[in-house]
């Protein structure tokens, strides 16, 4: 049974009310022996990096776990001509202070070097470096809500040697550890076992619309039909039903290229711009929002039923990302780097859109100098396209249901691991500040 505290005391620390009375304060930079950085070496200097065996972590590496491995190496070259390189070793723990990953954490099992956008702290004979972990894990928030700068927020080094972190002795330290190593990884299985489940969901959901949009469904509405085949005459797509045609996607609709601004054009209000931004989950989201004060035909105006997608962009997977537009919109257009599929069909394309099929098609097309998915690629995909109405509502019915019964699962687990995940952060806090006691806790299998 956790208990508290027998005893506690004030304290002065602005994310904690008060300690236990055997707890003291230590500043992290009179604490740790090596708090440092480093630096990224000259990109043009091959003999930096070919062939190169010194782990070199950047905050893209860091995953608020254990750090096993770096996504880039470094040579032995880098370190002697770059001073400010130096190899921190296993144990230490790593903080990202600023760019997208700001407030990320890590704790290393190996030796490496960083970039200059990691903090690493190690060697402290008063602080257990998992106690720091977990405590700095508890503090996240606060540490990053002393952020500064306005389009890419920093956390200094500075900032991080001035905090201070509440302490017991060096073995309730590792007891604490001990206790949070235990509970964590409890939760942490359950959180991967559900995590697996939404994989294997979403792996379902693409196999029927895989099958659905390339072999139909029976009049029951079950996938895999037992109608007669015939080859398409395209390797990829394979036999499709007899009575189904290989179609072009121009020849079903229009693809239409979004328009261009210059920044003079942006204003607070006006024509409401869309961008890939604007998708988000498969919905519409208009929470990151462009205005323009610009004349544009009416042909750029968004549309009901209109596919919007994102056909440039700096990130190979956002290509293809698409939504529908199912809701009456006004005054709305879309970006340069984005594309609108319009035609009578769109109820049925989106689930084409929306396969695994379209994603491999969008990236075997793909400019190898730029990540585009231009209108003359899409206008001339082939796609399998039943003739009959009421086929293809049958698809798009059975489609629909089965679409929404699954996401309602998935829904459904992403809520159990909100949970999850918020017990798991307040069993961390509870722990590293003291309003628990765990001196006398011992794993159940002992």
């Amino acid at each position: 049974m956790i208990k508290k505290y027998e005893a506690y005391k004030e304290c002065r620390l602005e994310w904690i009310d008060n300690i236990p009375s055997n707890w003291n304060l230590l500043k992290i930079g009179r604490t740790f022996n090596n708090i440092g950085s480093g630096t990224t070496p000259k990109s043009t200097e091959k003999q930096f990096y070919e062939n190169g065996t010194i782990n070199w972590l950047n905050t893209g590496d860091l995953n608020d776990s254990y750090i096993y491995s770096t996504n880039k190496k470094i040579t032995l070259k880098a370190i002697e001509n770059n001073s400010t390189l130096r190899i921190f070793p296993a144990e230490s723990i790593v903080i990202a202070l600023y760019g997208a990953t700001i407030g990320k954490l890590g704790y290393l099992k190996i030796e490496t070097t960083t970039n200059q956008a990691c903090c690493v702290l190690s060697n402290s004979e008063k602080v257990d470096q998992r106690f720091l972990f977990y405590y700095f894990l508890a503090v996240k928030e606060f540490i990053i809500s002393k952020s500064y700068g306005g389009g890419q927020p920093n956390i200094s080094q500075d900032l991080i040697k001035q905090l201070y972190i509440a302490t017991p002795l060096i073995s309730e330290q590792t007891q604490i550890t001990a206790y949070l190593d235990y509970q964590t990884g409890l939760i942490d299985a359950i959180i991967e076992k559900k995590e697996l489940l939404i994989q294997k969901l979403k792996a379902q959901r693409q196999a029927i619309i895989n099958e659905a949009v390339t072999k139909g469904v029976t009049s029951s509405g079950v996938e895999k039909p037992n109608a007669p085949m015939k080859d398409s005459g395209i390797e990829w797509l394979g036999e499709i039903p007899e009575h189904w045609e290989v179609v072009k996607l121009k020849f079903l609709g229009e693809s239409i290229t979004g328009i261009t601004y210059s920044p003079d054009d942006v204003k607070e209000d006006g024509l409401l711009v869309l961008r890939s931004s604007n998708i988000q989950n498969g919905e519409l989201s208009l929470n990151d929002t462009v205005y323009v004060q610009k004349e544009v035909n009416q042909k750029y105006i968004v549309q009901l039923n209109d596919i919007l997608l994102c056909s440039r962009n700096g990130s190979r997977n956002l290509i293809g990302k698409n939504i529908m537009i199912d809701q009456r919109v006004e005054n709305q257009t879309w970006g340069a780097f984005m594309t609108v599929f319009r035609s009578e069909f769109n109820d049925f394309l989106y689930f084409f859109f929306n396969s695994d099929i379209f994603t491999a098609l969008s990236s075997l097309f793909l400019s190898s100098t730029i990540n585009q998915l231009t209108i003359g690629v899409l206008n001339n995909m082939q796609i399998a396209f039943p003739k009959n109405e009421e086929e293809r509502k049958s698809i798009i019915e059975f489609l629909t249901i089965s679409n929404k019964k699954i996401n309602s699962s998935i829904n459904l687990i992403e809520i159990q691991l909100e949970k999850l995940k918020s017990y798991r952060q307040s069993i961390i806090s509870e722990a590293v500040t003291g309003k628990i006691d765990v001196r006398d806790w011992q794993p159940k299998n002992k």
